[in-house]
C-alpha cells in the first residue's frame, strides 16, 4: 500500500473487546457439564407466537419498504412510547432503525459531528458509544459529572444510558433533567440510550422523553430504543430512535440516502410486538428468576454487587483485576465479560447476563456454591 492511499476506518477503533475473550470462552466449554455462557447477553428464549406470525404473514413484499416506517409502525411507535415511556404525542419524531447498534455507530457522523468537535460518553459504558465517535473523527470525553468535562464549548453530543449496560445503575430524574438543561445551554445533543427501560427491578427507570426530564419539549433530545431484550428478536435487528422532530427529520433524510431501511417483514413483527405487553411480562418475569437466582449465588460466592438495580446484567467483583475474575469463572465453565470492555473504570469488575435458559442459570449457580 503506498503512502498515499487511504487509511482504512477500523485503523482508529479499539480491538473488537469480544475477540479477547475467546481463550476464555475455551477454557469454559471444557467443563465437564459444558459452558454456561453469561457473556454476551444474547436472547435464549422464544420469539413471541404473535410476532412470528406477523414476520410470516408479511413475507410476501417484493416492493421496497419505507425508511420513515409504515404509517402503521410510526404510529405504532408512538403509542408505545406515550404508554411506557411516558412521551408526549404532539411533536414527536419517530424513526426504525436495524437495531439499535447501528443507530449508537452512526449517530455521531448522521449528526454532522467531526474533527475538533467533542463527544461525552459515561466513564464505564457500551463501546460502541466510543467507537461512534471515532468512526466520525471526534474526540472522546468520559465522564460522568459534567462539571468534568469543563467549560468547552465543543460538546457536540452527551450520551446517558439507563438502565446502564452494563452497570445496572438507574440515573434519576434530577440527573437527567441537569444533562438535558446543560446540553441545550451549549447547543449539544443528548442521546438517551433507553433499550432495558422496561426492566426495572429495584428501581424504575425514566425516559428522556418524559416531561420530569425534557419539560415537555424534545429540543436537542433522542431517545435510543430496541426490541432485541423486550420481545426477544435480536435476530430480527429491530429498533428505533425518538425524539426533535427537526433532528429525526435530518436522519432520516442522510438514511434514505445510505439505504438504511428496516425490511417490510420486520416492521410488521414490530407493530405486533409494541402492540402487546403480555409477552414482556412474561419474559421479565423469567429474567427476574434468573436475577435472583445468580445474584444469591455470586453473593455467597463472596462477590459484591455494584449498582444492578435495573436492566439485564449484574455488574459484579472480587475486588481484583477483571480478567483474573474471568479466568477464575471460567475455571468454573462459567463465561462473563471482563468490566475492561466497558471502559477503564471497570477494571474490577465483570459483565454477568441473565440471559441464559433456566437450566444454564441453575448450572451457574451449583458450580459457584462453596
Amino acid at each position: 500500500m503506498s503512502s498515499s492511499a487511504a487509511r482504512p476506518a477500523s485503523a482508529g477503533l479499539p480491538d473488537f473487546p469480544w475477540d479477547l475473550l475467546e481463550p476464555a470462552k475455551a477454557a469454559a466449554a471444557r467443563h465437564a457439564d459444558g459452558i454456561v455462557d453469561l457473556s454476551v447477553g444474547t436472547p435464549v428464549d422464544p420469539v413471541p407466537l404473535l410476532v412470528q406470525q406477523a414476520l410470516s404473514a408479511a413475507a410476501d413484499t417484493p416492493g421496497y419498504p419505507l425508511t420513515a416506517g409504515s404509517p402503521g409502525l410510526r404510529a405504532a411507535l408512538t403509542d408505545w412510547l406515550v404508554r411506557v415511556a411516558g412521551a408526549r404525542a404532539d411533536g414527536l419524531g419517530v424513526l426504525p432503525t436495524m437495531g439499535s447498534k447501528e443507530l449508537v455507530a452512526w449517530l455521531p457522523t448522521l449528526l454532522g459531528i467531526g474533527p475538533g468537535d467533542v463527544v461525552v460518553i459515561p466513564s464505564v459504558c457500551y463501546p460502541t458509544y466510543e467507537v461512534g465517535a471515532r468512526l466520525a473523527g471526534a474526540t472522546v470525553v468520559r465522564a460522568d459529572s459534567l462539571t468534568a468535562v469543563g467549560p468547552t464549548s465543543r460538546v457536540r453530543l452527551v450520551w446517558v444510558n439507563s438502565p446502564s449496560n452494563p452497570t445496572g445503575q438507574v440515573l434519576p430524574a434530577a440527573h437527567l433533567r441537569k444533562v438535558v438543561a446543560w446540553a441545550r445551554e451549549r447547543g449539544a445533543v443528548v442521546a438517551s440510550d433507553e433499550c432495558y427501560l422496561s426492566l426495572g427491578w429495584e428501581e424504575t427507570p425514566l425516559s428522556v422523553l418524559s416531561p420530569q426530564v425534557c419539560d415537555g419539549s424534545y429540543e436537542g433530545v433522542l431517545a435510543v430504543h430496541s426490541l432485541s431484550k423486550r420481545s426477544n428478536v435480536a435476530g430480527y435487528r429491530a429498533g428505533f430512535i425518538a425524539g426533535d422532530p427537526a433532528i429525526v427529520r435530518e436522519l432520516l433524510a442522510l438514511r434514505k440516502h445510505a439505504g438504511m431501511i428496516v425490511p417490510a417483514p420486520v416492521q410488521a413483527a414490530m407493530i405486533a410486538a409494541l402492540g402487546d405487553e403480555t409477552h414482556v411480562d412474561a419474559q421479565r418475569s423469567r429474567y427476574a428468576a434468573r436475577r435472583e437466582v445468580l445474584r444469591s449465588a455470586l453473593t455467597r460466592a463472596g462477590f459484591q454487587l455494584s449498582h444492578s438495580t435495573a436492566g439485564l446484567y449484574l455488574w459484579a467483583t472480587r475486588d481484583e483485576e477483571c480478567w483474573s475474575t474471568v479466568d477464575w469463572l471460567a475455571e468454573r465453565g462459567i463465561l462473563v465479560a471482563p468490566g475492561a470492555f466497558y471502559g477503564p473504570a471497570g477494571n474490577r469488575h465483570v459483565r454477568v447476563a441473565l440471559t441464559a435458559s433456566d437450566e444454564r442459570v441453575a448450572a451457574a449457580a451449583d458450580r459457584l456454591a462453596p
